[in-house]
């Protein structure tokens, strides 16, 4: 095998592109111009990446339908009666119940702040060097409310948890990097890049074991730190970059699924 950061960066340039986007769950979010459209529908849509990612998108395609095409314009305007179409939506192990209470969420939320930005950049630190604090944070402030159902919570994870939080990573990848290929969006100021965590899903772990990238035998919180401080030292401002040539590198060898 070549130098393995020549490896790494090749692999980056090769599915950091525009191509990417059609066939993954950041193609939905991708469909708007508005900040709060691509937060709220991109967040979801991150949510429920796990399966095939067609079903992901086609599931993330239907709640931009139900919300009429424009998601801030439904979240802030929409009153109780228009949850019920709703309902009847469900992907996999997300249902009526989680979906229920996302809008509520959401309502609540962009009522009083501008962007899911300060949900998240509120709880980091100037010394915070992840946003391991970030996670953790918007996690607790996402389910301070009475009528929050346990349930829902298997759908946003939490580092307290120990879960690799892969879907809320990818989130934020999606939210905060910024480069020329114009695949991740870079909307987001008060995060850094350099703070970013690898979404850790089976593709990326499968194929960072073999390179000898990751070597915790558990697949948890503990393993996305490691991997990631390991991919810090080819680039320490934008470690995260590489999620592209690993998971690019795992797809081509496994399936269509998200982990």
């Amino acid at each position: 095998m070549p130098n393995l950061h020549d490896y790494l960066d090749a692999a980056a340039r090769r599915y950091n592109t525009p191509d990417f986007i059609a066939d993954d769950p950041i193609g939905v979010p991708h469909g708007f111009d508005r900040l709060q459209d691509r937060e709220i529908i991109g967040f979801w849509a991150a949510m429920l990446a796990w399966g095939q990612r067609k079903t992901i998108i086609q599931s993330a395609l239907r709640l931009v339908d139900l919300m009429d095409g424009a998601p801030y314009a439904f979240i802030t305007g929409h009153e109780e009666r228009d949850r019920e179409r709703f309902l009847h939506f469900k992907h996999r192990t997300f249902q009526a119940t989680d979906t229920l209470y996302f809008l509520e969420f959401f309502q609540n939320y962009y009522r009083r702040h501008d962007s899911l930005e300060h949900a998240f950049a509120r709880h980091l630190g100037p010394d915070d060097t992840t946003v391991e604090n970030a996670l953790i944070g918007f996690h607790r402030d996402f389910f301070d409310h009475p009528e929050a159902p346990e349930r829902t919570r298997k759908h946003v994870a939490t580092p307290e948890r120990g879960s690799t939080c892969k879907r809320i990573n990818m989130f934020l990848r999606w939210m905060v990097r910024r480069d020329a290929a114009g695949v991740d969006f870079g909307d987001w100021q008060r995060i850094r890049p350099a703070q970013l965590l690898i979404p850790l899903d089976v593709h990326v772990e499968r194929v960072a074991r073999r390179l000898g990238l990751l070597q915790r035998p558990q697949t948890d919180w503990k393993a996305v730190l490691e991997l990631t401080e390991n991919l810090r030292a080819f680039d320490p401002a934008d470690p995260v970059r590489y999620d592209f040539a690993l998971f690019g590198l795992g797809k081509l060898a496994g399936s269509e699924n998200y982990g």
